[in-house]
Parts: structure tokens; C-alpha cells; sequence
């Protein structure tokens, strides 16, 4: 699938095919217009595509407003080195139950579906088919498009983006099945580059740390590097390391931008207490809303601090 224009520009990859939110919001992405698309079947390839180069980024989504985050994706960023978070981009979801043309909606015993929108239609999926069966689709629309082949054909019915009559002959059974109408979805453009956007001031920084222990209070020493900067957290997320029982890395999004000083400070005094810290990026919100601090916490506090403290090392005279 390729957007529309000339194809002089990096290719860009997302989880196919096409009609799914993901290419919903890559469209919101000006520098990917006129470049070449690459529908993908999951997170993994996704991410493949950017290290080899293939693609010059991917648009995954990350976390969700009904189900928290997508673990598929937190664990591919844990994993594989070398990816930045270069923009954030919010997507309103909204989902349909489809099927074969002359189905009715007593027919329906077994629903595929992408697991995440699955979660967030679970409670009307399960007060109208209370004995339905579930199978795991690698996209809102794979899961339709298997209808009509016969990787389908123990499936009766599928949940799909709203617009996906637009793309295949099936039967529209029921609409607004969501449990939240109000539900979006986060993704984020992941590229390989090192370059980190301007600061905006409506900027958000994201993390993994590890716990250099595991004793009594050790995450509370963990978010102390954050709040005694005066640094809001807009996720906080726990997922196993996976070399034993009772290990976690935390995911973690501060309200913020790097190149803020009470950001920098805290990400110094995290790499002193952990073990392990990666940098995903700092970027743009999607909301661009601007990053209220006290005054204590401004950049020229910070600044006036360590020009205070060199001024004791080097002998200057101080102010009163």
C-alpha cells in the first residue's frame, strides 16, 4: 500500500493492512506523505523494518484508554536497541461487529479479533454471546479479511474499525460495541534516529528503568527521583525482565522534555540508582498541552543552584 504522490521519501511502516487505526494515525504524520507505506502483521516486524532499514520509522501503538498499555510494544522497545520515540499521535476508537453476507447475529458463536480491541468491546461481547469463543486476529482488519478466505472458517463474526465496509463485502451486525465510547488509542513514531525533537514545552519523555534490588521501598526510591524534581508521571507500568520470579522494569512517561533542567536532573540521579536505564525519547503530546511545574522546579532554579554550588568549589565570593 503506498499513499498517494511520489515515492522519493523513506518508507514508513505500520500494522496492516490497510483501514487499521495504526495507518489512521500514520496519516497524521506530514513527513510520511507521498512516501512509500509498508502494511506490517505485527509490532516485531514493525520494528524490523526501522533497524534494517526498510522503513525509516514505524507507527506502533503503545497504550490504550480502556486497557492500559500494549505489552506487545512496551516489551519489543525493552528489547531491541537502538529505537527513539519521535512523535506521539492520538487516535478516537471506535469498533463493529461484521460478518458474512446472510448472518445473523444468533449465528455468532466465534469471534476473532485483535486482542487489544477485544478488551475494550469485552463487556458487550460477553452480555450478548455469553458462550462465545475468541481468536486472536494480528489486526482489527486481518480479522474481518479472514472472513471472506478460508483462514477464517471457524469464525462467524469479527471486530473491526468502523470504516471497514469501505474495504470488504460483509454485513454490518452491530455498531458501537466499544465499552468506552470515549476511547482512544496512543501510538508513537519510532525511528532509529538520535536526533531528539526541539522542546516545545507540551513535550513528554519516555523511560525503562530497573529496580537495582528488590527490597522493601525500592520503587518509592525509584519515583523519588521524580517528585522530588517536581516531575508528573502520565504512565507508570511494571513488566517482568523474564530471568526470574519477582523482577520488573518499569515504563515510564514524564511529563517533560530531556533538555528541561529538572528532567535532566532526575534522569542523572536515576542513572545513578538503576541498574539499567534506557532513553525512548522525548517528543511533542499529542494534546499539546503545555507542562504546568512550580516555580521552585524552573530552569533557572536549577541553574542558579549549580552555579551556587561551583561558585563553593572554585572559592568565588557568594552573594549574601
Amino acid at each position: 500500500m503506498s499513499a498517494p504522490g511520489a515515492h522519493s521519501k523513506p518508507g514508513y511502516s505500520y500494522l496492516g493492512p490497510a483501514g487499521t487505526f495504526t495507518e489512521a494515525a500514520l496519516k497524521q504524520v506530514e513527513a510520511a506523505r507521498g512516501a512509500e507505506w509498508h502494511p506490517v502483521n505485527n509490532v516485531g516486524e514493525a520494528l524490523r523494518d526501522v533497524i534494517s532499514g526498510r522503513s525509516v520509522a514505524a507507527m506502533i501503538a503503545i497504550e490504550n484508554s480502556v486497557d492500559g498499555g500494549v505489552t506487545a510494544t512496551q516489551d519489543a522497545l525493552m528489547t531491541v536497541p537502538g529505537l527513539r520515540i519521535i512523535g506521539e499521535y492520538v487516535v478516537p476508537v471506535s469498533f463493529v461487529l461484521v460478518a458474512r453476507p446472510g448472518t445473523r447475529l444468533e449465528d455468532v458463536r466465534t469471534i476473532g479479533a485483535h486482542p487489544v480491541a477485544y478488551a475494550q468491546c469485552r463487556r458487550w461481547i460477553e452480555s450478548t454471546f455469553p458462550d462465545h469463543g475468541h481468536l486472536p486476529a494480528t489486526s482489527n482488519v486481518a480479522a474481518a479479511a479472514q472472513l471472506l478466505d478460508e483462514t477464517g472458517a471457524a469464525l462467524d463474526a469479527a471486530i473491526a474499525p468502523p470504516g471497514i465496509l469501505e474495504h470488504y463485502p460483509l454485513d454490518l451486525l452491530a455498531e458501537g460495541i466499544g465499552d468506552n465510547r470515549n476511547a482512544v488509542t496512543r501510538f508513537v513514531l519510532v525511528s532509529t534516529t538520535k536526533s531528539i525533537p526541539e522542546r516545545t514545552g507540551a513535550d513528554k519523555t519516555s523511560i525503562i528503568a530497573e529496580l537495582p534490588v528488590d527490597h522493601p521501598g525500592a520503587l518509592l526510591e525509584l519515583l523519588e527521583q521524580f517528585s522530588t524534581r517536581g516531575i508528573n508521571m502520565s504512565l507508570l507500568q511494571s513488566r517482568p525482565i523474564g530471568d526470574e520470579l519477582g523482577r520488573y522494569r518499569f515504563v515510564i512517561d514524564l511529563d517533560g522534555h530531556v533538555h528541561d533542567e529538572r528532567v535532566a536532573d532526575a534522569m542523572l540521579g536515576l542513572r545513578r540508582f538503576s541498574p539499567r536505564v534506557s532513553f525512548l525519547g522525548s517528543y511533542p503530546r499529542a494534546d499539546g498541552v503545555q507542562v504546568q511545574h512550580v516555580a521552585q522546579y524552573s530552569d533557572d532554579n536549577f541553574v542558579e543552584a549549580r552555579d551556587w554550588l561551583r561558585a563553593i568549589l572554585t572559592g568565588e565570593d557568594l552573594e549574601p
